[in-house]
C-alpha cells in the first residue's frame, strides 16, 4: 500500500477528520485513534448497531486502532508524548486552543518531533475574527456563498444529502495537505504545521462562479446558475413520483433527449431553449411527469445523451458497476463476522480490512509496544488514566 510506513495520530470525532484518516488508514497508513475514556464520539450512538456498534463508527473508523487515554492527567500527556516522538503525522479537530491549553499544540510537540506533520481541521481556522466560533456544515455553506445560489426562488437554498464542506472541504483537504506536507519532508526532513478551515474550503469550492464574479460577473443568485437551478438541467418527478436526473447540455447530447421526449419544436428552432427557458424546463417536466420511471428508463438506457433514474441507495449499491468497480468490501468485525462497507474511491485497494475497533480496544497493546509493563499498565487503567 502506498502509504506503508507512515504513522498517524488521530484527535478526531464525528466527521470531518475521522474521514480524512479512514482515507490514509484506507491507503495503508498506520492510523492510532486517540479516544477520551468519558467523553464519546457521539457518532457511535448512530443506528444502526451492529454489535452494539454504530455501522456508521465501525466504517469510518476501519483498519485504525483505537486507545482510550486521559488527555487531563499528566501520565495522558506522558504517553501522548511518547507516541508523538514516533509518529509521522497527527489530525486533530478540537476548537483552536484547546490542544495547546492540554500541552499537546504544534509547538510543544515539535519540539519532540521536528518530522511531525500537524493539521488542525476546523470550522474556521486558527486566525480570524471566526476562529472560536461554533458552526456545522450548513452554517460553512452558508458563508462561503455556496448555499446562496443552490436552489430555485421557490425552493430556496437547498441541503445536500451529504455534507460538502465537511467532506470535500475539511477531510478531501486535509489529506491533501498532509501528503503534500509528506512529500515536502523528503526535500526538508522537516515537519510544519497545516491549519486546515471548512470555510476557506467551500469558499474554494465556488471555483468558476468565484473566479467569474471576481472579475467583474454579479454574484449568482437562486435560479440563475446553468447548473443549480437556472437551466432544464435538473431532477424531474415520474408519474410514479420517481426521478430522472437529466444533465444533456452538449448539443448533441440535447438532441437526443429532445427527440426522446418528442419535443421537436425545440430541435427545429434551437434558439427557443435560449429564448423560453422556462417553458423548455415546464415541457420537459410535463412530458416526463406522463409516464413511470420504468419506462423512461427503457427509453433512456438506449440513448447515450446524459440522462439517468435517480436510484435509492439500495438500488445504487446493488448496481453491477458497484461490484465492477469494487466499491464494496467485507470488513472483519470480528472472529467468524464480517461487515459489508463502502470501499474508499482510490485506485488503491487493501485486500483485507478490520472494522473500526471499540473504545480502548488496543490500548494495552500500543503501551506495550512503548515499553510499559503490564504492572505500569494496571496502574495507569486503575486511575482512569487509560482504557
Amino acid at each position: 500500500m502506498p502509504l506503508s510506513g507512515l504513522k498517524v495520530l488521530d484527535f478526531t470525532t464525528l466527521l470531518p477528520g475521522p474521514y480524512a484518516t479512514q482515507l490514509l488508514a484506507d491507503m495503508g497508513a498506520e492510523v492510532t485513534r486517540v479516544e477520551s475514556p468519558t467523553r464519546p464520539d457521539l457518532l457511535k450512538f448512530v443506528q444502526p448497531q451492529i454489535d452494539g456498534q454504530s455501522a456508521a463508527h465501525l466504517a469510518i473508523n476501519r483498519n485504525k486502532k483505537a486507545i482510550a487515554v486521559d488527555l487531563k492527567s499528566p501520565e495522558g500527556i506522558e504517553l501522548v508524548n511518547k507516541l508523538v516522538a514516533d509518529a509521522d503525522i497527527l489530525i486533530e479537530g478540537f476548537r483552536p486552543g484547546v490542544m495547546q491549553r492540554l500541552g499537546l499544540g504544534y509547538d510543544d510537540l515539535a519540539s519532540l518531533n521536528s518530522r511531525l506533520i500537524y493539521c488542525s481541521i476546523t470550522g474556521f481556522g486558527q486566525t480570524g475574527e471566526l476562529a472560536k466560533r461554533a458552526g456545522h456544515d450548513i452554517n460553512y455553506l452558508a458563508l462561503s456563498g455556496l448555499a446562496s445560489y443552490a436552489g430555485t426562488q421557490q425552493t430556496g437554498p437547498t441541503l445536500s444529502s451529504f455534507q460538502i464542506a465537511d467532506i470535500a472541504g475539511g477531510s478531501h483537504h486535509a489529506v491533501m495537505a498532509v501528503l503534500a506536507a509528506v512529500i515536502e519532508r523528503y526535500s526538508s526532513d522537516k515537519g510544519q504545521y497545516l491549519d486546515i478551515s471548512m470555510t476557506d474550503c467551500a469558499l474554494a469550492l465556488n471555483t468558476i462562479n468565484g473566479a467569474n464574479h471576481l472579475a467583474g460577473a454579479a454574484a449568482p443568485t437562486l435560479g440563475e446558475d446553468m447548473l443549480a437551478g437556472g437551466s432544464f438541467y435538473g431532477y424531474y418527478q415520474t408519474s410514479d413520483e420517481r426521478y430522472l436526473s437529466v444533465g444533456s447540455l452538449e448539443p448533441q447530447f440535447f438532441t437526443q433527449l429532445l427527440s426522446a421526449l418528442q419535443l421537436t419544436a425545440y430541435i427545429d428552432n434551437p434558439m427557443l431553449a435560449l429564448e423560453q427557458p422556462q417553458q423548455l424546463t415546464h415541457e420537459i417536466a410535463e412530458t416526463i411527469a406522463s409516464q413511470s420511471l420504468e419506462h423512461w428508463q427503457s427509453v433512456f438506457t438506449a440513448l447515450d445523451c446524459c440522462v439517468e433514474p435517480v436510484l435509492h441507495l439500495n438500488e445504487a449499491v446493488a448496481q453491477a458497476w458497484v461490484a465492477e468497480r469494487n466499491m464494496l468490501v467485507e470488513v472483519a468485525l470480528a472472529e467468524n463476522t464480517k461487515v459489508t462497507q463502502l470501499a474508499s474511491a482510490t485506485p488503491f485497494k487493501r485486500a483485507e480490512h478490520q472494522a473500526g475497533r471499540a473504545l480502548g480496544a488496543d490500548t494495552h497493546a500500543v503501551l506495550r509496544q512503548y515499553g510499559y509493563t503490564n504492572d505500569q499498565i494496571e496502574i495507569l487503567t486503575e486511575k482512569g488514566v487509560v482504557l
